[in-house]
C-alpha cells in the first residue's frame, strides 16, 4: 500500500492510518477445524465467543482509521487512480476501454459510490434485522454480544460509505426503492418467524460485495482512499460471514421436511437478486455515466461476467449443498437466475 503523510481526524498521520494492520483474512481463521460439527450448540458457542475475541482485536473507526482530509486521498471524477481494474467485468468490455482517462476515472468513481451507497442501505436492513434477533437472546449468550458487535462494525461501514458518497458529490440512488420497500414489508417476518432466510439473504448481499472486493483488491487499486474502505470492510466482513454460515449449519439440519423445501426454493431466488444489485451497474449510473444499457448485458452475459456472478456466491452455495439445500430438483432456479454453478 502506498503511504502518504497527513493528519487524520483522529490525530495520527496518514502514515500511521496506513500502517495500522488490515487483513482481510485475519477472521477467517474463526472458522473452527471441522465445521461439519458446528451443529452442537457448544461448538457453536465456541465459535461465536472466538468471533467476539476477533471484534476487540481487529476492529475500526470509519474517521480516525481515514485520513479524509489528506489531500492525496481527496476524490476527483478525472483522477486516473480510479479507473476501474479487471476485476469489475464493466472494464473488461471494449466499450470501456475505448474511453479515454478522463472518461473511464468518472465512471470509476460513480461505481465506487453507487455500490457503497446500496450497501449501507442494505447493512440498515441488516442492521435492524440483527437487533431483533438480539432482543430474544438469553443472558449469558455469546451470540448476543456478537450480534452487537456486528452491528456496531455495521454502523462504522455505514459512516465510511456515505463519507466517500458525500466526498464524490455524485446523486448516486442506492438502493432501488422497490427493494427498500419489499426489505421494509418483509423485515419483522424474515427475523422472527423465518430466521433461516433472513441469514441466507444476509449472506446474498454480504458475498458478492465481499467477492467483488476482493477480487478487485487482488487485481490492485489505485486511490488509496477506495482501497483503504475496501481493506476495512472485507477484514469485518470475513467474521459477519463466518457467523451468518455457522448459523445456517446449526439451524437447518433442525427444520422439518416443508420447512427445508420451501427455503431450498427460497435460497436461489433470493441470492440470485442480491447478487445482481450488488454487482450489476445500476440504472442510475448508466443515465449519469452515458453507459449503454447493452454494454452492461456484454459485460454480465459474457463468459466472464457469468463466472464472476456464479463465482460471487460459490461459497454460500456450497454452504447450502452441505446442509440439503440445494436438491436436484431446484437446480433448474439456481440457472435461471444466474448462479448456478457448471455442474448443475
Amino acid at each position: 500500500m502506498t503511504l502518504v503523510q497527513g493528519t487524520s481526524r483522529g490525530g495520527r498521520t496518514a502514515t500511521a492510518v496506513a500502517e495500522r494492520p488490515v487483513v482481510a483474512e485475519a477472521a477467517e481463521v474463526a472458522d473452527l477445524p471441522g465445521d461439519s460439527a458446528v451443529g452442537s450448540a457448544a461448538t457453536f458457542d465456541t465459535m461465536v465467543r472466538r468471533l467476539n475475541k476477533l471484534s476487540l482485536e481487529i476492529r475500526h473507526d470509519a474517521y480516525a482509521d481515514i485520513p479524509w482530509d489528506d489531500p492525496d486521498w481527496a476524490l476527483a471524477a478525472d483522477d486516473p487512480r480510479l479507473v476501474l481494474n479487471e476485476a469489475d467485468p464493466l472494464a473488461t468490455t471494449d466499450w470501456y476501454q475505448s474511453l479515454p482517462l478522463d472518461r473511464q476515472a468518472e465512471i470509476g468513481l460513480f461505481r465506487m459510490a453507487a455500490c457503497m451507497k446500496i450497501g449501507w442501505h442494505f447493512e440498515n436492513f441488516l442492521q435492524r434485522g440483527l437487533l431483533s434477533l438480539a432482543m430474544v437472546e438469553p443472558d449469558g449468550s455469546a451470540a448476543f454480544r456478537f450480534l452487537h458487535h456486528e452491528i456496531i462494525e455495521e454502523s462504522q461501514h455505514t459512516l465510511m460509505f456515505q463519507e466517500l458518497v458525500n466526498r464524490s458529490g455524485l446523486p448516486v440512488r442506492g438502493m432501488p426503492l422497490r427493494w427498500r420497500w419489499a426489505a421494509e414489508a418483509s423485515l419483522w417476518w424474515l427475523v422472527r418467524v423465518d430466521p433461516a432466510a433472513f441469514f441466507v439473504l444476509v449472506l446474498g448481499g454480504e458475498d458478492p460485495a465481499d467477492h467483488l472486493q476482493r477480487s478487485m483488491l487482488r487485481c490492485g487499486i489505485g486511490h488509496p482512499l477506495v482501497e483503504r474502505i475496501m481493506r476495512i470492510h472485507v477484514t469485518e466482513e470475513a467474521r459477519h460471514l463466518s457467523f451468518a454460515r455457522h448459523y445456517l449449519k446449526r439451524v437447518v439440519p433442525s427444520l422439518g421436511p416443508a420447512r427445508r423445501a420451501a427455503l431450498a426454493v427460497q435460497a436461489p431466488l433470493l441470492l440470485g437478486v442480491m447478487a445482481r444489485m450488488m454487482l450489476v451497474p445500476p440504472s442510475d449510473l448508466r443515465r449519469h455515466c452515458g453507459v449503454p444499457r447493452s454494454v452492461v448485458r456484454q459485460a454480465f452475459r459474457a463468459d466472464q461476467g457469468r463466472a464472476f456472478m456464479s463465482g460471487s456466491v460459490a461459497k454460500t452455495r456450497k454452504l447450502l449443498g452441505e446442509v440439503g439445500l440445494v436438491p436436484r430438483w431446484a437446480a433448474p432456479l439456481w440457472r435461471l437466475m444466474g448462479i448456478g454453478n457448471t455442474g448443475m
